[in-house]
């Protein structure tokens, strides 16, 4: 089982990006659904997640910008960002709570990071 993240990049402030994380292997269920992001010096921080049955929560810090959605025939969550601020800048990192298929095995996987860069 694999998480690729697409999406990042450079953005002036107050514009938008959508950042998006395919999981792809042997799946069975893909339950929890988050995305984090680290910017340099900081720990990493939990920016928003979504369950299997959609109900979504976020960080204070973007509350009313940003927006997680999935689509589960794809194995993809999305992340619509707006409104972007400079404190953005981060490393944007999926992870998921993926039920493998055949083994049954449950664990979480994480994607390889996508660069979003805020500035003018």
């Amino acid at each position: 089982v694999q998480l690729q993240a697409f999406g990042g990049g450079l953005v002036q402030p107050g514009g938008s990006l959508r950042l998006s994380c395919a999981a792809s292997g042997s799946i069975f269920r893909i339950n929890e659904m988050v995305w984090y992001r680290q910017a340099p010096g900081t720990q990493r921080e939990l920016v928003a997640r979504i369950t299997s049955g959609g109900s979504a929560n976020y960080a204070d810090s973007v509350k009313g910008r940003f927006t997680i959605s999935r689509d589960n025939a794809r194995n993809t969550v999305y992340l619509q960002m707006n409104s972007l601020k400079p404190e953005d800048t981060a490393v944007y990192y999926c992870n998921a709570d993926i039920t493998q298929a055949g083994t049954w095995i449950r664990k979480d996987y994480w994607g390889q990071g996508t660069k979003v860069t805020v500035s003018s």
